[in-house]
């Protein structure tokens, strides 16, 4: 899609910044509004759809990238924004923007599954505290995380999702356990968190007591968009067109089936860079997302699995192979690294952990219910437990089992 000629005001303010900034670190990268710049200032720089993608161009032309704490710039931070204190945006945003603050999320719980608003973990208001008691798990990064965006109950007898409030949360706080997740790729990415009577400073809740599943919905919508763009694994990794760029250099595949499956997965990325240029076109245009940005993560997540599973089947028996152990947490799989062949062991640990697309940032299942109610407009499923208090239904479901 064609964006703006060069002499364009943006692109030559961004250059002009540039020369006068040349190597900039985090910290002046932050200060100068370019890691976020559709928010307002003083932490953006309040720009429009069109301005943002032609910094996103000059960043990457310059090679310059955004600190890596995709937790706290890409959804945290909005949610501070969206409904903190003036306290809270001054004293974490900046830090978060500088990536001197490593930031997780706390949100899922082994009893709850995909219905997150059935979470157990209970903050009960004591003075100037709340008592945290309770479990998370899948919490990516925790291990490096000095902060958490954590929901909580904190009124067990209203329904499920009135009840809930959202929290900054130290992860040095006396009570706080974390311990480690290695997943199937061999790599420390994951935690589980216990919680046993820490007190959070009631100066850390987000917005209104019990008004945290909405605030979680801003959290989460975030994730979902910024699960479903960049590279083949949510955002991540290689292109389509760097798998393809590889079997090109190495004379193509005569293999029919192969062929076959290369077009495929192909033609699939490809469809998949016009839905985005066409949610792009929309933003643009001063209008809202459509149907296509509600069904681009489930399409996004097949994707994925397609590639990775093409590249270890192209690498025949090698693919069998890891030449080196995983770096802790190690999720990098730059495109550098793509362009080095299909035997770097990057494309091992990809396809391991596509097997986990589905699932992350809200399974395929729940994506299919969102597009089914809220886009087609398809009746919704009977809720037995409609009008119930959270309690209430914590008895049903016990009686039930």
């Amino acid at each position: 899609m064609e964006l703006a000629p060069e002499d364009h005001p943006t692109r030559l303010a961004f250059r002009a910044w540039l020369d006068a900034n040349p190597n900039p670190g985090n910290q002046v990268l932050a200060a100068s509004g370019y890691v976020v710049p559709h928010w307002p200032r003083p932490y953006g720089l309040g720009a429009g759809p069109l301005d943002q993608l032609i910094i996103d161009e000059e960043l990457e032309r310059a090679g310059i990238s955004r600190p890596d704490n995709a937790i706290a710039i890409g959804w945290g931070g909005p949610t501070i924004l969206h409904a903190g204190t003036a306290e809270q945006k001054e004293r974490y945003l900046p830090k978060m923007l500088s990536g001197e603050e490593i930031w997780c999320q706390m949100f899922s719980e082994p009893g709850a599954g995909s219905d997150l608003a059935n979470l157990a973990t209970r903050a009960e208001r004591d003075g100037d505290i709340y008592r945290l008691n309770g479990q998370k798990i899948w919490t990516s990064g925790a291990h490096r995380s000095q902060f958490g965006i954590l929901i909580a109950r904190t009124n067990p007898d209203v329904p499920k999702h009135k009840g809930i409030s959202y929290f900054i949360c130290p992860t040095d706080l006396p009570g706080i356990e974390v311990r480690p997740i290695v997943d199937m790729t061999g790599a420390h990415s994951f935690n589980e968190v216990f919680f046993n009577d820490v007190e959070i400073p009631a100066k850390n809740l987000v917005g209104e007591e019990n008004d945290g599943w909405r605030l979680a919905k801003v959290t989460l919508a975030n994730e979902r968009v910024s699960l479903s763009t960049g590279g083949v694994l949510w955002g991540m990794g290689p292109q389509t067109a760097d798998l393809m760029n590889l079997v090109l250099a190495s004379g193509g595949n005569k293999d029919q089936v192969m062929r076959q499956r290369l077009a495929d997965v192909f033609i699939e990325g490809h469809i998949l860079d016009l839905i985005r240029q066409r949610t792009l076109a929309a933003r643009l245009a001063g209008k809202p997302p459509g149907p296509e940005s509600s069904i681009r993560k489930i399409l996004a997540d097949q994707h994925g699995q397609k590639v990775m599973a093409l590249a270890k089947d192209l690498t025949g028996p090698g693919g069998m192979i890891l030449n080196n152990e995983p770096e802790d947490g190690g999720r990098s799989l730059a495109r550098d690294d793509a362009q080095q062949g299909l035997a770097n062991d990057a494309w091992h640990y990809g396809y391991l952990f596509s097997q986990a697309l589905p699932v992350g940032g809200g399974s395929g299942e729940v994506q299919r219910n969102i597009v089914a109610e809220k886009v087609l407009g398809l009746p919704r499923e009977p809720n037995l437990q409609r009008g119930m208090t959270w309690k209430e239904t914590q008895h049903q479901n016990y009686g039930n089992r």
